[in-house]
């Protein structure tokens, strides 16, 4: 694992949307599109030490904040290749420090952590390393426990591999526990967990699984007020983007996504402004589909803004929640962008990013909001980097 048009903004609008996340300074706030030119933010290079152990270079992948603290996470890779799972934390994002990782099991012991989440105030994570005779991530959870570790949750090879493996994804945590987004053989699938201190995988759901209508694949999933939603699509004569909704995490309705026959692919899903936002491919560009309130099902949704050119070779690889809008990492086949959106979704604006933003090479990229900074953390398969944006 780990080789992954705007109209007129008023500067009040602008400030308002960004503050609980991105301050920007003065003279940011005029303007109204691309032409315009990004909305400057000051961002400064952050460190991540290597944890004590076989030395080697850092690898991120994922970034969250969760109650008063920052995590990031993501390996320590050495100069043959080996990794080993790491994670730091820090209380103001200037000082990070190395979480204790337990690892147990072969694959545990040599997993990139690419997924955390957060529940009251406390994270879990996500992990794989290829292996086996076939070569497929062999995939680990973690959960954190009162002082603050991080410790292997044993599981069955099959829970997440098997002849039934398709892929395990992004992790989230709501106020009815744990899911886990990803897929199997029978299509679109989740692992829930009450804790995760251990994970039931539910696959071949009604509603969630693969149907007359096409082949299901899931791709994030958000917990909110009225439950989950998962984002996704359904392949089949005519692709279709879709979420599927569960106020349990067991029962599922797949709604689909308003569209106009362009190539959409949903491929990350946020709580924001009170509900939720999904963000993806949408043709050429990228967009961003929302739901008002907890009107989550059929008739519910609607299209939202575009933003970017270059999506039909990229993808949205981060999004973060603002205090009423959202800031995306957006990969567009050859370069890493920032977009910000401060009403969330319906309008969007580029936003500079750190003038060491690496281009091309295996990447990967994670965003995280909140107490008036943002987090950065971006892998090109050289280098794992950190930046912050301040609040001025």
């Amino acid at each position: 694992m780990g080789r992954r048009l705007a109209p007129r903004w008023s500067g009040r609008r602008l400030v308002a949307g960004l503050l609980a996340g991105v301050l920007v300074s003065a003279g940011a706030c005029a303007g109204s599109s691309d032409d315009d030119g990004p909305v400057p933010v000051r961002w400064s290079r952050g460190a991540l030490p290597v944890p004590d152990g076989t030395p080697g270079r850092v690898v991120v992948r994922d970034v969250t904040v969760c109650g008063d603290r920052w995590y990031v996470v993501g390996a320590v890779e050495a100069a043959d290749g080996e990794t080993r799972p790491a994670a730091w934390v820090s209380a103001d994002t200037r000082g990070w420090t190395p979480v204790g990782v337990a690892a147990e099991s072969f694959y545990g012991q040599r997993a990139v952590l690419y997924s955390v989440g957060c529940r009251d105030g406390v994270v879990a994570a996500v992990g794989a390393r290829s292996g086996g005779v076939h070569g497929n991530p062999r995939v680990v959870t973690w959960r954190q426990v009162p002082d603050g570790s991080l410790v292997e949750v044993p599981a069955p090879f099959e829970l997440y591999g098997g002849a039934e493996a398709r892929n395990v994804g992004r992790i989230a945590g709501g106020a009815g526990g744990w899911l886990i987004a990803g897929n199997r053989v029978s299509g679109a699938a989740v692992w829930g967990s009450v804790d995760a201190a251990g994970f039931e995988l539910r696959a071949g759901l009604p509603g969630l699984a693969s149907d007359d209508r096409g082949v299901t694949w899931a791709y994030d999933v958000a917990a909110g007020p009225a439950g989950w939603v998962l984002a996704g699509v359904v392949t089949g004569d005519a692709d279709a983007a879709v979420v599927w909704t569960s106020p349990d995490g067991v029962g599922w309705t797949r709604v689909g996504l308003p569209g106009d026959g362009a190539r959409e692919r949903p491929q990350r899903v946020v709580m924001a402004a009170g509900g939720p936002v999904v963000v993806g491919v949408r043709g050429s560009s990228f967009g961003a589909w929302r739901a008002e309130g907890d009107r989550w099902g059929p008739g519910g949704w609607r299209a939202a803004g575009r933003f970017g050119t270059g999506a039909a070779g990229g993808s949205v690889q981060a999004v973060a929640p603002l205090a009423a809008g959202l800031l995306v990492v957006a990969w567009d086949g050859a370069r890493h962008g920032l977009w910000v959106s401060p009403d969330a979704g319906e309008s969007w604006r580029p936003m500079s990013g750190p003038d060491d933003l690496p281009v091309g090479g295996d990447r990967s990229a994670g965003v995280a909001a909140g107490a008036g900074r943002v987090v950065l953390v971006v892998d090109d398969g050289r280098e794992g980097r950190l930046w912050v944006a301040p609040a001025v």
